[in-house]
């Protein structure tokens, strides 16, 4: 990936209810494609194929995992997919046993389920489960939570099991379900990872983003609420609630997770950056000749800084589409250099010139410092680099891969010693105030901002700073 020192999310779900057997696979196929950027080491996906579910899943891009398997996968009437973000896979330490979807055979018969999110109690349920008689083959939240659901679901009757098993999870999850004959699409009680539903004629489509929805045609109908558990079947939806529900989904969606053409939680994704850009513009102070924007995530709020500055917006930098998955380097000189496959610069566009930068964030900052080099050693007069969030001070635990307060630039160094690091002229964030007012909307106006303000939700940091 290129952003390889930017946060990720942990993964995309999508899942489909038919009222007629037909080939679902390739719809989850455009569907994860479309959710490609929430994981890129592994996907899979699981369809009913009448009283069992058959899935295929492993290691790779969606296009890879499914390039000669797609026509082998059964017709049938429900299906799911997943695509795996796991920073584990860098390590190498990943195999196909710990990708998902994972499939169970239970009190209620054959099921099947995959999440986005990270449970924050696992080990403690996982450990309180092992005591019980349960054993367990992979290192997966979701063989816990299916574990969970098949020890209090009465007997053919699931939706009880996966109540009982939701209010025993803290962190955050979007969930998909499915069994034979239903589908449940499952957020956690603070909306902490995106989830909504669609409709295609008389099918029902389930993803973690919109843009999937529109990717399969399918017309979106709303998000999932925050601890909503909504059970499509052969009468049509209807909704259960966990307790103690307190709205406040992960605002780094809007940053730099989702893909910018989504709708989450009543809030365009173009829109909130856009503002964003907007909103920084109106602060800065300094003489430049033009603005640009780091590839991808940061291009929409570098328009909007544009657009509100009077600035021109002008490119200066090309990434390259078609590296592929280069995050595992052998050598720190092979990882430095390839910024540089990926990257490149257009020279005319940067010579003599005083750059406004914008980027979405600053987390660890090895590629902004080399961005910075690129800029400079292609004859940049100045580089400002503007980050369209606030600075990422503290660690994540429920989901996004920021782990560690050593890892994060703005945990360690003052302003001006992260400007001698990277490089830059001057270096400007975005006030945490300003980043709200601009993805709130009128379903959604309070949001998880821990890695800004340290205000968790889910999660007890113990021997925290």
């Amino acid at each position: 990936m290129f952003n390889c020192d930017k946060p990720q999310d942990e993964c995309g779900v999508f899942g489909i209810y038919s009222n007629q057997k037909r080939d679902l696979a390739n719809t989850i196929y455009y569907g994860l494609y479309a959710l490609q950027h929430r994981g890129q080491e592994a996907a899979g996906m699981a369809i009913t194929d009448n009283d069992r579910i058959k899935y295929y899943k492993n290691i790779g891009l969606v296009s890879e995992v499914f390039e000669s398997k797609i026509n082998e996968m059964p017709e049938g009437d429900i299906a799911l997919g997943h695509v795996l973000y796991d920073s584990r896979v860098k390590k190498g330490e990943n195999n196909v046993v710990n990708t998902q979807p994972i499939v169970f055979k239970g009190k209620a018969g054959f099921f099947s389920l995959a999440m986005n999110g990270k449970i924050t109690n696992c080990e403690e349920l996982r450990q309180q489960l092992i005591e019980e008689g349960c054993v367990f083959q992979t290192r997966l939240d979701i063989e816990v939570i299916g574990t969970l659901i098949n020890k209090f679901c009465a007997k053919k009757d699931i939706a009880s099991g996966i109540k009982k098993a939701m209010d025993k999870l803290e962190g955050s999850f979007a969930i998909v379900v499915i069994t034979t004959n239903e589908l449940f699409a499952i957020r956690d009680k603070y909306g902490m990872r995106p989830l909504c539903y669609g409709k295609h004629f008389d099918e029902y489509y389930v993803a973690s983003e919109s843009c999937a929805l529109d990717a399969t045609e399918a017309k979106f109908v709303r998000d999932i609420k925050p601890g909503e558990i909504l059970q499509i079947n052969s009468t049509g939806t209807k909704s259960i609630y966990m307790e103690n529900i307190n709205p406040h989904p992960c605002i780094f969606e809007y940053v730099y997770t989702a893909r910018a053409d989504s709708v989450i939680d009543g809030t365009s994704v173009y829109k909130a950056r856009f503002n964003c850009g907007r909103m920084l513009a109106k602060n800065f102070n300094r003489e430049v000749d033009l603005v640009a924007g780091v590839p991808d995530s940061a291009i929409v709020a570098a328009r909007g800084f544009a657009y509100e500055s009077g600035i021109p917006y002008v490119d200066v930098l090309e990434k390259n589409r078609y590296v592929g998955r280069t995050f595992i380097q052998p050598s720190q000189y092979e990882r430095e250099a390839s910024v540089k496959i990926k990257l490149n610069a257009h020279r005319m566009n940067i010579q003599g010139k005083r750059i406004a930068l914008v980027d979405d964030s600053l987390v660890r900052g090895t590629t902004s410092k080399k961005i910075v080099e690129l800029l400079k050693s292609l004859g940049a007069k100045e580089v400002h680099f503007i980050l369209a969030s606030p600075m990422v001070k503290h660690p994540c635990y429920t989901g996004i891969d920021i782990e560690s307060y050593e890892e994060l630039m703005a945990a360690n160094y003052s302003l001006k010693e992260m400007e001698k690091k990277l490089g830059c002229d001057s270096l400007t964030f975005m006030n945490i105030e300003d980043l709200v007012s601009c993805c709130k909307s009128d379903i959604m106006d309070s949001f998880c901002s821990a890695c800004f303000d340290k205000k968790y939700y889910g999660v007890d940091p113990k021997g925290d700073k």
